[in-house]
């Protein structure tokens, strides 16, 4: 083989493998990460974890809300339970050492798994109250810790399966609701993932998105049926299978919906202007 012939085949090969490697772009380039579409994502997954819209104001939650995972916390619903919690408040720790939460850490790691209160109580939920509402380290170690558990991964995985801004929310909401794994009485995201893909194709494999949506969500009110700690879909049918029936793959405003029986609507930039 020529030399001039041999370089431009190494060139094509060396492309060809780029491009396996990369995420599908394609007419959905504009997705979740996209700040204004990142917004109305946590506003419709608010609206569902706080009854709200105003999703910035939960950063200074936190109940028992008892669903067997301790104390839920924070824009996305973090918990004693999981854990999540525990990584927020050290993530905080680490950036402003000696912050009013710090002396919590070795409670936090012991409730790790369960529902227990035990040297937390309202001294602890008095003290994330306060912080969240007062120190802007606080609001960065939630928004950080919900984009490395939950965002980025989901956005990552949904990119690489072909949806759009849509299907990567969907996508976000199972993360923040189940979790990126099983647990004892609960099914995880790639559990679900792995349902819909024996049901239905994505785009990336040459599917339908409509017809694969449908099958992560019917995978998803499956889960929920048998959760013990949940049982309303309206978060799915009401809110999610809705977009999906629309065909708003790409998020695109106004969107209506409903959840637990309360409407909802987001307007385009005019109308809220």
């Amino acid at each position: 083989m020529k030399p001039v012939l041999a370089a431009l085949l190494a060139l094509v090969l060396l492309t060809l493998a780029a491009c396996a490697g990369a995420e599908p772009k394609g007419r959905w380039a504009v997705g979740l990460d996209d700040p204004a579409k990142k917004d109305v994502a946590m506003q419709i997954v608010s609206s569902a974890e706080n009854s709200s819209l105003d999703w910035k104001a939960q950063y200074t939650y936190i109940e028992d809300i008892g669903d067997g995972r301790g104390y839920t916390a924070g824009v996305i619903g973090f918990c004693s339970g999981t854990g999540d919690l525990l990584s927020v408040v050290e993530r905080y720790t680490k950036a402003e050492p000696g912050n009013a939460l710090a002396a919590f850490l070795p409670a936090l790691r012991a409730v790790k798994g369960s529902d227990s209160h035990d040297g937390l109580g309202r001294p602890f939920t008095d003290a994330w109250a306060r912080a969240a509402a007062s120190d802007p380290a606080l609001r960065a170690a939630q928004d950080a810790e919900r984009d490395r558990s939950y965002f980025t991964p989901a956005v990552r995985q949904a990119r690489r399966d072909g949806l759009g801004a849509l299907g990567q929310f969907i996508y976000f909401d199972a993360y923040v609701m189940h979790g990126s794994g099983d647990t004892a009485g609960s099914v995880g995201f790639r559990s679900l993932r792995e349902t819909a893909l024996r049901a239905a194709k994505p785009p990336a494999q040459g599917g339908d998105e409509k017809a694969y949506l449908n099958a992560f969500l019917d995978a998803r009110v499956d889960a929920i049926g048998r959760e013990p700690s949940h049982s309303d879909t309206s978060r799915i049918e009401t809110a999610q299978r809705v977009f999906v029936r629309q065909g708003r793959f790409g998020l695109e405003t106004p969107l209506s919906w409903k959840v637990y029986g309360d409407s909802y609507r987001i307007g385009t930039e005019r109308e809220a202007g």
